[in-house]
C-alpha cells in the first residue's frame, strides 16, 4: 500500500493521514468546494475538488471517488466515518475495481446494517437483546397488539437507522399511533426505508460500547469499553474510557459478547458493539458501527494502541500481533464534542465565522482538529470542529484536565458545546459516575436553566436595591 485517499473531510481526514504518513504511505485528499481551503485539504500529499458543496453532489459521490483513485492509482480508501463509511454498495464498488476497502467486507456491512438482519446473526450466539419483535413491521393495529404484549414503555427503531433518527420512545397505548407514524415517516425520508421494530423501552440505561478489532485469519481482540451515556438528541457528545460503572467480570463478558458478535458476521476491521447496559447492570445488544468511531481516541490513549494503524495493516493482509492477554487498560481517557451548536438553544447549529479559534495546549491534552482561525462554518455538514480529549492516571485527573482544557480552548463567532462540557465535568452525577442516557434531560433542561438564570438575575437585582438603598441612606445622612 503505497498511496491511500481518505473519503472524507475534517479531522477525522488529518487522523488517518497522520498514521498514513507515519507508516510511509502518501495521502490523497478529496474536497467540496466549500472545502477548498480547509486543512485536510493542506495537509494531503496531493488533494482534488469532487464536486459542489452538497454533500450528495461531492463526499457522497462513490463513483467520482473510485475515478480519482483510479487516475491517482490509489491503492486504498479509508472512509473515516460518516458519508459512505457503511455503505455497502461502497466498498463492494472499491471492491469491484481492485482498490482496498479500510473498514469490513460488504456483506457484514448489510448485515450488521439492518438491526433486525443484526439480531437475527448472532442469534446462535446467546448474546442478549432487549425483548421485542424480531421482523419489520409497518401495520399499525398489529404493532400496538405487539406493543401491549411487550409492556409500556416501548421504543420505536428505525431497522436502517441510526443517530436517533426514526426512533420514538412511547409511554402509553393513547400516544402509540401518532408515534409509530412519525417513526416511519422519520426513517422513510432519512434512510429511504421505512420499516421499524419495537422494543421493550430500557427506562435508566447506559450506553456502552466495546471496540473490536479483527483480522482477516481468524482472530478477533477487544479494546475494552467506552462509556457514551451523556447524549443529546441521543447523539454522544462526551465520552471516556474506561466505564466508572464496568466491573472486571462484567468488563469480561461484555467484551466477549462483542467479539462474538463481530465473528458472527465474518467481521474484519474496527468495529464497535453497542451495548445498553440498565440499572441492575444487565447488558443487551443494541446495534454494531461498522467503522471507526469519532471517540476511538479514548480507546487509543487506554490501550495505547493506534487504531487507524491496525486498521491499515489489517486491510493489507497482516496478522494482528497483538494477544487479548496483552491488552491492559491503563488509565483514563475523556472526550468532548467539539460542535458548532448553541447548548442554550438545544444544541441547535451555530453557523458563523470563527474570528477566534485557538486550541489548548500541554502534556496529555490531544485535539483531533479540522479547523482553523478565520475560517467559516459550513451549512452542508456536520458542525463538529473537533474532539477535545484529555488523559490521567485517574478519572479524576481526566476530568480536571478537561475542565482546564475547556478554559483555555478559545472560540469566538459562533457558540460552541465547551461551555457543555465544563457543565458536565463539574456535576456531581458525572463526578460520581452514577449517570444514565438521561444526563441531559435530568440535569440540563432547558428550562431548569432558565429559572436558574432568572433566580440569579432576581438575587442580584435585590443586591443591587440593598447597595441603592444604602448608598441613599449614607446620602441623606451626609446631608
Amino acid at each position: 500500500m503505497k498511496k491511500l485517499l481518505v473519503a472524507n473531510r475534517g479531522e477525522i481526514a488529518i487522523r488517518v493521514m497522520k498514521t498514513a504518513k507515519k507508516m510511509g504511505i502518501k495521502t490523497v485528499a478529496v474536497f467540496s468546494e466549500a472545502d477548498r481551503n480547509a486543512p485536510h485539504v493542506k495537509y494531503a500529499d496531493q488533494a482534488v475538488c469532487i464536486g459542489p458543496a452538497p454533500s450528495n453532489e461531492s463526499y457522497l459521490r462513490g463513483d467520482k471517488i473510485i475515478e480519482v483513485s483510479k487516475s491517482l492509482h490509489v491503492d486504498a480508501i479509508h472512509p473515516g466515518y460518516g458519508f459512505l463509511s457503511e455503505n455497502a454498495d461502497f466498498a463492494e464498488l472499491c471492491e469491484d475495481n481492485d482498490i482496498i476497502f479500510i473498514g469490513p467486507r460488504s456483506k457484514a456491512i448489510k448485515l450488521m446494517g439492518n438491526k433486525l438482519a443484526a439480531k437475527e446473526t448472532i442469534k446462535d450466539y446467546n448474546i442478549p437483546m432487549v425483548p421485542g419483535t424480531d421482523e419489520a413491521i409497518t401495520d399499525i393495529p398489529e404493532a400496538k397488539k405487539i406493543a401491549k404484549t411487550i409492556g409500556f414503555p416501548i421504543l420505536i427503531k428505525a431497522s436502517a437507522g441510526g443517530g436517533g433518527k426514526g426512533m420514538r420512545i412511547v409511554e402509553n397505548e393513547a400516544e402509540f399511533e401518532s408515534q409509530m407514524n412519525r417513526a416511519i415517516s422519520e426513517a422513510t425520508s432519512s434512510f429511504g426505508d421505512g420499516s421499524v421494530f419495537i422494543e421493550k423501552y430500557v427506562a435508566s440505561p447506559r450506553h456502552i460500547e466495546i471496540q473490536v478489532m479483527a483480522d482477516t485469519h481468524g482472530h478477533i481482540i477487544h479494546l475494552f469499553e467506552r462509556e457514551c451515556s451523556i447524549q443529546r438528541r441521543h447523539q454522544k457528545i462526551v465520552e471516556e474510557a474506561p466505564s466508572a460503572a464496568l466491573t472486571p467480570e462484567l468488563r469480561e463478558k461484555m467484551g466477549q459478547a462483542a467479539i462474538n458478535v463481530a465473528r458472527s458476521c465474518d467481521y474484519v476491521g474496527a468495529g464497535t458493539v453497542e451495548f445498553l447496559l440498565d440499572e441492575n447492570f444487565n447488558f443487551y445488544f443494541l446495534e454494531m458501527n461498522t467503522r471507526l468511531q469519532v471517540e476511538h481516541p479514548v480507546s487509543e490513549w487506554i490501550s495505547g494502541v493506534d487504531l487507524v494503524e491496525l486498521q491499515i495493516k489489517v486491510a493489507r493482509g497482516e496478522k494482528l500481533n497483538i494477544k487479548q492477554e496483552d491488552l491492559k487498560i491503563n488509565g483514563h481517557a475523556l472526550e468532548l464534542r467539539v460542535y458548532a451548536e448553541d447548548p442554550m438553544n438545544d444544541f441547535l447549529p451555530s453557523v458563523g465565522n470563527l474570528k477566534v479559534y485557538k486550541l489548548p495546549e500541554g502534556e496529555n491534552i490531544r485535539v483531533d482538529n479540522g479547523y482553523e482561525e478565520g475560517m467559516d462554518i459550513p451549512i452542508y455538514y456536520d458542525p463538529m470542529l473537533s474532539k477535545l480529549i484529555t488523559y490521567g492516571s485517574t478519572r479524576e485527573e481526566a476530568i480536571a484536565l478537561m475542565i482546564t482544557a475547556i478554559n483555555n480552548y478559545q472560540i469566538e463567532g459562533v457558540h460552541s458545546t465547551l461551555p457543555f462540557g465544563r457543565f458536565v465535568c463539574e456535576h456531581d452525577a458525572f463526578r460520581s459516575g452514577v449517570f444514565d442516557t438521561h444526563f441531559v434531560k435530568n440535569y440540563y433542561s432547558f428550562n431548569l436553566l432558565k429559572e436558574q438564570h432568572l433566580l440569579e438575575a432576581e438575587i442580584a437585582s435585590k443586591i443591587a436595591l440593598k447597595h441603592f438603598l444604602k448608598a441613599q441612606k449614607i446620602l441623606r445622612v451626609s446631608n
